[in-house]
């Protein structure tokens, strides 16, 4: 992982041991901020009591196995979805108290893209540019930048239907760049991406990066996770494991220094070797 980043709810910068401890109340300038947040499905709690603190600037992983509760806190943090307990606070605002305010600070590129595919590119990108606020002179810029740097400037006039699935997360990753937010969410961004597209799409998270944007990025690509991410945390079952960069991970996991991410992640979720065999295999 690059760089070092100190747990901000931590003045030590060493991670806290514990994981349901709340974080002392957020400063506005933090990106990102969960308190105790729990998600019930009739009797299914599906996240508990989650809480989370990403600094501005930093690329903050947000890993677990299936079914461990990502894509349902991802929804919560940018209010498609309604926590059954506690708070989301985007760039200083409330997502309960100010949601219109916080989802103009983010910028969401979910797992399942939801585009009107009836559109060419250059259209999608215009109705997200005007949905946003934009004035109509900022959204013809803003769209021709992104189509040349998501290089769809050659098929911006094709309809979205007909694009690769490489091509449809680009288009998506532009919609939620064009009003420029403050914090970027990226659920499974290369899932289905080919080589050449997702580079195309790294080095795109760079360039947010190096300009100050928040990334909190959530992938079963736990390699690649190790070479982007500042911090990570790790959920299970709905409940935060752990939380920071890859050497605190390591001594909580209690590994030696050459472990790697995907090593530090088995053990702190418990995965143990299936004992399962196929029968015609042997």
């Amino acid at each position: 992982m690059p760089g070092s980043a100190r747990d901000p709810g931590n003045s030590t910068g060493l991670v806290t041991q514990d994981m349901d401890a709340a974080p002392s109340p957020a400063p506005p300038t933090w990106s990102v901020w969960v308190e105790g947040l729990t998600k019930d499905f009739g009797t299914r709690r599906v996240v508990d009591q989650l809480n989370l603190a990403v600094q501005p600037g930093e690329f903050f992983g947000f890993l677990g196995p299936n079914g461990a509760g990502k894509t349902t806190t991802i929804r919560m943090l940018v209010g498609l979805l309604r926590p059954s307990a506690g708070r989301v606070i985007i760039a200083g605002h409330d997502v309960a108290l100010d949601p219109l305010g916080a989802k103009a600070c983010v910028g969401l590129l979910p797992e399942e893209l939801n585009l009107y595919e009836r559109l060419t590119a250059r259209e999608f990108l215009h109705f997200a540019g005007t949905m946003y606020g934009l004035r109509p002179e900022q959204v013809t810029v803003r769209t021709e930048e992104l189509l040349r740097l998501t290089e769809l400037a050659e098929q911006a006039d094709d309809m979205i239907v007909d694009y690769s699935a490489g091509m449809k997360k680009k288009t998506a990753l532009a919609a939620a760049l064009i009003h420029d937010p403050r914090v970027l969410i990226l659920d499974e961004p290369f899932n289905g991406v080919d080589a050449v597209s997702s580079r195309a799409i790294r080095d795109l998270l760079q360039r947010l990066l190096h300009k100050g944007t928040t990334i909190f990025f959530s992938s079963h690509i736990l390699d690649l996770a190790q070479r982007l991410c500042t911090r990570v945390a790790i959920i299970h079952e709905g409940r935060l494991r752990a939380v920071g960069t890859l050497p605190e991970l390591r001594q909580q996991a209690g590994l030696e220094e050459s472990a790697t991410l995907e090593d530090a992640f088995l053990q702190l979720v418990g995965a143990r070797p299936s004992q399962e065999e196929l029968s015609w295999i042997t």
